[in-house]
């Protein structure tokens, strides 16, 4: 066979327009497409719930108001809140009364220990100014320097928690997305061994007729990166459905009030049959190259 004839080999001849093991194969690489889909949707999710936790602590500071033997708890409070009403980065300033601090003191000690005598503290709650919010630093101050004996909660510990949950969660989506990726590739390279060791003599004929092994690695990696392609194309649409049906459930809040998902969330898998592609191409590739330069 001439130089010319190998040129104008066509890949069916070697590899079959179909094979009875194509279906198992896009069947396993769509799923594996469809897992880090959902993971990417998840990470999405996680991202928006954790910046929308951070945004609402940010424009927000509570103060633990504790008054003087000279003073009830309510007038403690109420003095409180008009100091802190005129510092600048503080857009309202609103004492809670009993009732409402012994609301939110209830989750945690239960009914039965709220006793009449219990010294519960006054709250009082601020809203930030968003662009510029005043400081605990200043916050601080301004009680101080009116001699009301209170603490102010920043919550900048629980900010601190969630960016740092929201790097996890990042970091671990990532994770997964790298051993579906690698999962992928593994099952690329066994279906094309086994596709190398099926057509062993075929590939004989070729390199005594003088094709190299890049034209033949060229046609396994086609192939592969098709099938691929294909998959990708199923497991992202999976995928995007599922979101579209967890949004839909959910309404405005997605899959669930801790975890939204927005709409333009499920844009997320448009790049899976790519990807897909190319994660099977390069493994087709990096595979068969290596086969093929151990055959005699």
């Amino acid at each position: 066979m001439s130089a010319f004839s190998v040129a104008r080999w066509k890949p069916g001849q070697l590899l079959p327009p179909r094979d009875a093991r194509d279906g198992s194969l896009v069947f396993v690489v769509a799923v594996l497409c469809f897992l880090a889909c959902l993971t990417a949707l998840a990470a999405l999710a996680s991202t928006r719930a954790a910046t929308g936790w951070t945004a609402q602590l940010t424009g927000s500071a509570t103060v633990v108001v504790r008054p003087r033997a000279s003073e009830s708890p309510d007038s403690a409070a109420a003095r409180a809140a008009e100091t802190l009403s005129g510092v600048k980065g503080v857009t309202e300033a609103r004492a809670l009364s009993k009732d409402k601090a012994e609301a939110l003191l209830e989750p945690w000690i239960g009914r039965e220990a709220l006793i009449a005598d219990l010294p519960v503290p006054r709250l009082v709650t601020l809203d930030l100014d968003p662009k510029a919010p005043a400081t605990a630093a200043v916050l601080n101050k301004a009680l101080k320097d009116a001699n009301v004996d209170a603490v102010v909660d920043d919550h900048s510990r629980w900010i601190a928690d969630i960016e740092r949950a929201a790097r996890l969660a990042g970091w671990a989506a990532i994770g997964v997305f790298g051993l579906i990726a690698t999962a992928a590739g593994a099952v690329i390279v066994f279906a094309t061994r086994a596709a190398l060791t099926a057509r062993h003599d075929i590939v004989e004929v070729l390199h005594l007729s003088g094709a190299e092994d890049g034209f033949i690695a060229n046609l396994f990696q086609n192939r592969f990166a098709g099938m691929a392609f294909f998959a990708g194309l199923l497991g992202g649409a999976g995928a995007a459905m599922i979101g579209a049906a967890a949004r839909l459930v959910g309404g405005g809040q997605g899959l669930t009030p801790v975890l939204p998902l927005a709409w333009i969330d499920l844009l997320a898998p448009l790049p899976c049959p790519l990807v897909a592609a190319l994660v099977a191409g390069i493994a087709a590739r990096a595979a068969s190259l290596r086969l093929l330069r151990g055959m005699p």
